[in-house]
């Protein structure tokens, strides 16, 4: 699954941190920061993986998902 958008991109400054717990880049009291630690450790129960490519113009995560044979 690939996620795409269109925005200024993610600084690679703060890349490294983006799936920390409460990691925000908004002012006090507009975000959490939970919501890509959340996604992070749900994939992981799951043995799934995110990855992060971002440029100016053009963001995406691809989640990969196991494929399970029977």
């Amino acid at each position: 699954v690939r996620i795409i958008d269109d925005g200024p991109g993610i600084p690679q400054d703060i890349r490294a941190r983006i799936f920390e717990p409460f990691f925000t880049t908004k002012g006090v009291g507009e975000g959490t920061g939970l919501g890509l630690d959340m996604v992070q450790r749900i994939l992981r129960q799951h043995q799934a993986t995110i990855d992060l490519d971002s440029r100016p113009g053009r963001t995406e995560f691809a989640v990969r998902l196991p494929l399970e044979v029977e």
